[in-house]
């Protein structure tokens, strides 16, 4: 799938909801449930089962990023899946240290 920056998905087994906030240039296989996300903009599918070891969740307004930090997706809506690019399994985006003010 091509992502881009503000594309709205959603699962197709659960609730969970995201916002694309950075993206490569090439096509990834962002996943929820271990399944692939859909168009926020179409007509839902039929809901899916979700696929154990992809049942880690997500939470409401936290980033999640790959390891590399190519791809990070905000959770609008959370719910009982876990994002995942392929079978790698994103984790939320910490926050960044401020710098010290001695």
């Amino acid at each position: 799938m091509e992502l881009k920056v503000g594309t709205r998905l959603r699962s197709t087994t659960d609730a969970t909801e995201v916002i694309v906030v950075k993206a490569p240039d090439v096509s990834v296989d962002l996943r929820c449930g271990g399944l692939p996300f859909e168009p926020f903009d179409g007509e839902p599918s039929t809901p899916s089962t979700l696929i154990e070891g992809f049942d880690g969740g997500t939470e409401l307004g936290k980033r999640y990023s790959d390891k590399e930090g190519s791809v990070e997706v905000l959770c609008t809506t959370g719910g009982p899946a876990s994002i995942s690019i392929g079978e790698e399994r994103l984790s939320i985006k910490g926050a960044k240290a401020l710098p010290a003010s001695d």
